[in-house]
């Protein structure tokens, strides 16, 4: 073992029993490494939560909304057979289904809610969105036209206080114009399905009917609102629908992709990773720059060891080399104490969750204001090396300028008053 490695390693962990300067070194030492374990485990653990938010997220919006949607400009696209056909023919396209889509406002008993209405062909919109998988009662083969039945979100059918059977009433913003005033459409619907797609926005606010009810019920003959696509990779999905913008024959229609229709949510969650990102570093930069008055007081605590070292023949390099080996030894126990506390945390939060909030009493996740019912974690190791390397360059650059004070020690100043 190398003289350097050997004294930074004693300096670290200073068996002095003496009380008094040495001891208070110790314990800044101790702060050091516990401040770098924090802020690296608070950026595993922020970064996995993020990461599985944004995944969670974009997955559970597609499983009900679609990868490109091509709706018409005037809100009722006619010729939808003929765009379905079109955009079938494009190699990146699994699937095409017609879609209704308006507004109601729904009613049973004493309750009314507002809700988005849309209509469907069950088996052709079971090959673009995943609301079978997503059914807690009743299915979407129930929907049959004519029948009037309707599948209502979990959160809203528990709003209006509904089960399987229940007859709801569906009132249309489209009235009917009379001589005496315009009168509201009204149509009862009995409720056949009731499913919960984990995302608060849908389950809380969207009514599925059959395809030829909707179209009874808005007066759309046989238009539809729009065609929905599913493509065999989600991410080409910017670049094949400006190729069916191109080549659709359709010129009252527009094709929307899901990171323009949803484009808020990630770019809300994009800013949100990147701010917390640098907020976390720089908690991770202030621990480390610990190391620099934890390095200062090493040295004015060492000026008589440094000088017999250096009267012994150690270079002004190798005595850089042992604090600057101190320092590191200090940021690499930080680092690995953080690392391995914050792979724990991520890959356990669907148990340190609840049991924060039976501790504290409080809804530390609130599926009406983060949209998704559960807290999802996705640790990349991409992030974690980012992390490590990052922390540990900070680590380097704090031990220096102490490293380097020391280098610059006189023996014969240090030995005057020894």
């Amino acid at each position: 073992m190398r003289y350097e490695l050997l004294v930074g390693l004693r300096y670290t962990r200073s068996r002095k029993r003496a009380q008094g300067r040495n001891r208070f070194i110790s314990f800044i030492s101790l702060v050091s490494m516990l401040g770098i374990a924090l802020g690296v485990a608070a950026l595993i653990v922020v970064l996995s939560v993020m990461n599985g938010f944004q995944e969670e997220l974009r997955t559970r919006i597609l499983g009900v909304a679609s990868h490109i949607q091509v709706q018409s400009l005037d809100g009722e696209l006619a010729a939808w057979q003929r765009v379905a056909d079109q955009a079938s023919q494009h190699p990146a396209v699994q699937a095409a289904a017609p879609y209704v889509q308006e507004q109601g406002l729904l009613s049973f008993e004493d309750v009314v809610r507002g809700s988005m209405v849309r209509g469907i062909l069950p088996a052709e919109e079971d090959k673009v969105a995943d609301f079978g998988r997503h059914m807690k009662a009743g299915s979407l083969d129930a929907l049959q036209p004519g029948r009037f039945g309707i599948v209502l979100g979990r959160d809203l059918a528990l709003a209006l206080r509904v089960r399987l059977g229940d007859k709801v009433t569906l009132i249309a913003p489209q009235g009917l114009v009379t001589p005496a005033a315009v009168l509201p459409r009204v149509k009862q619907f009995e409720v056949v399905g009731i499913f919960e797609a984990g995302m608060y926005e849908y389950d809380s606010g969207l009514a599925l009917m059959h395809l030829a009810d909707a179209q009874a019920l808005y007066r759309m003959g046989d238009g539809v609102s729009g065609v929905r696509l599913k493509l065999d990779d989600l991410f080409a999905a910017p670049r094949v629908a400006r190729e069916l913008a191109a080549t659709l024959d359709a010129p009252n229609a527009m094709v929307v992709d899901w990171t323009r229709s949803h484009a808020n949510f990630f770019r809300a969650v994009a800013l949100e990773k990147t701010m917390m990102t640098l907020i976390l570093f720089l908690i991770v930069a202030v621990a480390a720059f610990n190391i620099v008055s934890t390095l200062v007081m090493a040295v004015q605590e060492k000026y008589a060891d440094i000088a017999i070292l250096r009267t012994l023949g150690a270079s002004p390099g190798s005595i850089m080399a042992i604090f600057v080996l101190q320092g590191a030894i200090i940021g690499f126990v930080g680092l690995g104490a953080g690392v391995v506390g914050g792979l724990l945390i991520a890959h356990n939060l669907d148990v340190v969750i609840p049991a924060l909030e039976a501790i504290t009493g409080a809804t530390l996740w609130n599926k009406e204001i983060y949209y998704i019912n559960e807290l999802p974690s996705k640790v990349l190791p991409a992030d974690v090396i980012s992390i490590v390397s990052v922390s540990f360059v900070l680590t380097l650059v704090a031990t220096l300028y102490p490293s380097w004070r020391a280098s610059r020690v006189n023996p014969a100043e240090a030995l005057r008053y020894e």
